[in-house]
């Protein structure tokens, strides 16, 4: 008899919040922000030309809550068609809005729609996948996506960045007990163009200030009839490797040391988030290998995911790890 899916709903770093506001706050444009019991929805980003002909199709999610995060494994209740329902779509969820997070490629002649069924705290929703032609993906799209550029805005430096490479130097399998450390070590390597996005962002920000400080009348000059320049958050660009739960079987939970930046689109001040108000950026290793150390707390097959980000591209890698329980003095 097949079990029947399970769906774990995890609650991680609740804010100590007072009365109703543990469920929800008022945010500052009057809408409801929630800590927990609310659901997921998959996004479909768009699609990427390859060389070969065959097509790229990008998808992403948005949980709606601020903590909770929620576990749901392939089958049911998420699956892809038509075509096998496992496209290596994540079955852990992080907070809010995660851009970009896994591919599915499609040969050049695949004319069809692919959905992305997802269902969560009861609500299903779908995200559908098709190549039309304003769906299209390049590294600017992404870098405005990401909200390292304001939408379409860019110079031809900031156009000749290429996303970082990434090697996982400490292997991919690891079968450890629970409680026993895993050292993880990734090497990134990049273009170096952070001083470009850097000098652009300053120069876009005294502009806005040298008018916002401006006094007369309103006028209208080149400036002021572009179209707006960002539609999405801001974020801080700057180079580091970040690790994360992608997938696994079990109620566990990681623990990295040192604590990771976030992938998620955290806008709080004070967030360990690019996105964040006041970030601190991480240093970056002289010897360009970026080291943490993570821990387990149950048995479990978990795959983790590490993010190279440049602040405006990216690359992932993964690793499988195996966690089985701690030997019992009978075994010793």
């Amino acid at each position: 008899m097949t079990p029947c899916p399970r769906i774990v709903v995890r609650v991680v770093a609740v804010a100590a919040l007072v009365g109703a506001s543990l469920v929800s706050a008022q945010r500052a444009d009057g809408q409801l922000a929630y800590q927990t019991g609310q659901n997921v929805s998959p996004a479909y980003e768009g699609w990427i030309q390859n060389d070969d002909g065959s097509k790229t199709l990008v998808f992403g999610y948005m949980n709606r809550n601020w903590s909770e995060e929620l576990d749901v494994p392939v089958g049911e209740n998420n699956f892809f068609s038509p075509g096998p329902e496992d496209r290596g779509q994540p079955t852990h969820f992080r907070p809010r809005r995660n851009r970009f997070v896994f591919m599915v490629t499609v040969p050049a002649d695949f004319d069809e729609e692919l959905v992305w069924t997802l269902t969560t705290q009861g609500q299903t929703e779908r995200a559908y996948g098709t190549l039309g032609i304003d769906q299209a993906l390049d590294d600017i799209v992404i870098a405005s996506e990401t909200g390292a550029l304001g939408i379409g805005a860019s110079n031809a430096e900031i156009r000749a960045n290429q996303a970082p490479v990434i090697t996982i130097e400490s292997g991919s399998e690891y079968s450890v007990r629970v409680g026993q450390p895993v050292e993880l070590a990734v090497r990134m390597e990049d273009d170096g163009l952070v001083a470009a996005y850097d000098n652009w962002v300053e120069r876009q920000e005294r502009a806005a200030a040298a008018e916002a400080e401006r006094e007369g009348p309103p006028r209208l000059n080149r400036t002021q009839l572009r179209p707006p320049t960002r539609i999405t958050v801001q974020k801080a660009v700057w180079h580091h490797v970040a690790w994360f739960l992608y997938r696994s079987d079990s109620d566990g939970t990681p623990t990295f040391d040192p604590p990771q930046v976030k992938t998620w689109e955290d806008t709080r001040t004070g967030a360990n988030s690019p996105w964040a108000p006041l970030w601190t950026r991480t240093p970056i290793p002289e010897d360009g290998m970026w080291r943490a150390t993570v821990t387990f707390d149950q048995p479990g097959t978990y795959i983790l995911r590490a993010r190279g980000d440049d602040g405006a591209l990216y690359h992932d890698q993964d690793v499988t790890i195996v966690v089985s329980a701690i030997a019992s003095q009978q075994d010793g």
